[in-house]
């Protein structure tokens, strides 16, 4: 298992990642991506100019509870701005979103991960500068947020989460969001050394 995010000489950080947990990452990003371009936010336009100038996104919270969760409603107690507001952003933080994701993909093959992982000996180092740490930052959030939607996670339920058999599947999914978890700590300290 990876001991976390580094700093790298002469900046950015580095990591060293198992071939199987920088599949899973690539894996989660790649999920990650597919919810946010399954569900259009925005009508596709033809015109490239014509797309930066229209304003015709949602108007509505997201049905999928995921989403929903990524995309929070700005003003909930007055349901004309809130729609507003989500028609003049959601499209926008969608697209930004989804490129970090596919980001991480990017760079996790770059540093040498195989479309297809065969074989358990292969670690790959993925060396990242400020830019791309920080979106590895947003990335993981994202991540971590849909995990913890679909597992249902609330704050003070540590104990439930403790308590749960080792052949429950919900405890390897926690697992991953834990290690997502530490990912993100470790890339945190390594930045700000």
């Amino acid at each position: 298992m990876t001991s976390g995010f580094e700093p790298a000489r002469g900046g950015g950080v580095v990591i060293s990642l198992s071939g199987f947990e920088a599949d899973l990452l690539r894996s989660l990003a790649s999920q990650l991506v597919e919810l946010l371009r399954n569900e259009v936010a925005t009508p596709g336009a033809v015109d490239p100019f014509e797309a930066m100038l229209d304003f015709s996104g949602p108007t509505t919270a997201p049905e999928d509870p995921v989403l929903a969760r990524l995309f929070p409603t700005a003003y909930p107690d007055d349901e004309e701005a809130a729609g507003e507001f989500r028609r003049f952003t959601e499209g926008g933080l969608r697209d930004t979103k989804a490129r970090t994701a596919a980001l991480m993909i990017d760079q996790l093959e770059e540093a040498g991960l195989p479309p297809v992982l065969t074989g358990d000996d292969l670690w790959v180092d993925v060396e990242l500068d400020e830019a791309s740490a920080q979106a590895w930052l947003r990335g993981l959030t994202d991540v971590r947020l849909a995990l913890a939607t679909r597992l249902g996670i609330e704050e003070g339920d540590e104990d439930f989460w403790a308590a749960l058999p080792d052949d429950d599947p919900r405890t390897h999914v926690h697992d991953i969001y834990e290690w997502a978890g530490f990912l993100q700590e470790t890339l945190v300290h390594a930045l700000w050394r």
